[in-house]
């Protein structure tokens, strides 16, 4: 028999803290700083708000792959638990067992009162059916704005859909990155969520430095993963037609095949791009200090995680892709609808000091305004209590 809601008592305070769990399979890398599997920005997200959580005096555990550590272990805090390996068991029965039944296991050795999960997959139904058994608070979060499309482009099976679909409906509380992503969930999913931006801290371990205007050959920075999504032909055929300017290109192949190997190819070919692939955690500050702006080719985006990095170091964005039509409003860079825009963009930015200090400003200052994790993780921290007060409630007319 599972427990019921409980509480916490701290050494800060007499206020009583609901147990946390946050389910986020890839984040073992991000909590230890390794570069195992795939880290995202959901990783580092995720990891951030276990940490902050557990800093603020909640018992907090988070549930990922099996990448070779104990069943249990606890960093910075947080109380780990595997799962089982990403490429356990049999092809076509892995699904049931033992990834299924591996997730349920770890819920039941967490124990917490609010389950947390970010991203649309079958894993957010699985959760929401574990809470619901179990008489858990469940809180989901979209990361990205194709887990607001109604016509769910990532999911490709009927069963990844139909549990999606489920957990969105089963949850207490649906958190959305951008009104745009609110207006989906509610148009096309008839399911209400709250707007909380996404928390950042930006600088690692270092003071703020005031970046330096454009120089004579100014570098451009790009950042993701390689793969049609992100389109960074659009971004080699930039730096073709700018020879003056500098492009630094950070991120890993997404998979091994004749698009990407095309574009590495090419890549390789141009005097003027750099290559770095997988850039550890701890050398991104490095680039982010080098470059004049970053540059965004995305055709679909959630919040990118690279925006509120490059904001927090002053640095404008010059993008595809426009959360809320922040960049627009606030003067945080340009954006463009095609490549011809793209290019008129940023060499409008980078030929124009005055406009690029304006924008470098504008950046720091909304970043400091709302992302960094003393702005957000309270009202992330408000929803979560919420929510175990709505069970604790439910439980207390029901017993």
């Amino acid at each position: 028999m599972s427990k019921g809601v409980g509480t916490t008592k701290t050494a800060q305070g007499n206020a009583s803290k609901p147990r946390l769990c946050i389910v986020s399979h890839f984040a073992f890398g991000a909590l230890t700083g390794g570069d195992r599997g795939h880290i995202g920005g959901v990783e580092w997200q995720t990891s951030l708000m276990a940490r902050w959580f557990a800093v603020h005096g909640y018992p907090t555990s988070m549930l990922t792959w099996d990448e070779g550590q104990d069943d249990e272990v606890v960093i910075d805090g947080i109380r780990v638990v595997k799962i089982c390996r990403q490429d356990a068991g049999l092809p076509g029965v892995r699904f049931f067992h033992p990834r299924w039944t591996s997730l349920n296991r770890a819920l039941h050795a967490a124990d917490a009162d609010v389950v947390y999960h970010n991203c649309a997959e079958y894993v957010t139904g699985q959760v929401a059916l574990w809470c619901r058994r179990h008489h858990r608070g469940f809180v989901f979060s979209s990361a990205s704005n194709m887990d607001c499309d109604p016509r769910l482009p990532e999911l490709r099976s009927w069963r990844e859909r139909i549990l999606y679909r489920y957990g969105l409906r089963h949850a207490h509380r649906v958190i959305a990155q951008t009104r745009a992503q609110q207006a989906s969930l509610r148009d096309g999913f008839r399911c209400p969520s709250d707007v909380i931006p996404m928390p950042c801290p930006g600088l690692l371990n270092g003071q703020f430095t005031q970046p330096a205007p454009p120089a004579d050959k100014p570098r451009v920075l790009w950042v993701g993963r390689i793969m049609p999504l992100k389109r960074l032909e659009w971004l080699l055929d930039l730096a073709e037609g700018m020879p003056g300017a500098t492009f630094d290109v950070a991120g890993p192949v997404e998979r091994e095949d004749d698009y990407s190997a095309a574009l590495v190819e090419r890549a390789q070919r141009l005097p003027n791009i750099q290559l770095h692939g997988r850039v550890g955690r701890d050398q991104m500050p490095g680039l982010y200090r080098r470059a004049a702006c970053l540059c965004c080719t995305s055709s679909v985006e959630g919040f990118p995680n690279t925006f509120l990095e490059a904001w927090s170091h002053g640095l404008p964005v010059v993008s595809t892709y426009d959360p809320d039509d922040l960049i627009a409003t606030h003067g945080l860079g340009a954006t463009a609808e095609d490549q011809r825009g793209l290019s008129h963009a940023l060499r409008r930015l980078l030929g124009d000091v005055s406009t690029w200090r304006s924008a470098s400003e504008n950046a720091r200052q909304y970043h400091l305004a709302n992302h960094t994790p003393d702005a957000v993780m309270p009202r992330f921290e408000r929803v979560f209590r919420d929510v175990a007060e709505q069970v604790r409630s439910w439980q207390a007319t029901t017993s």
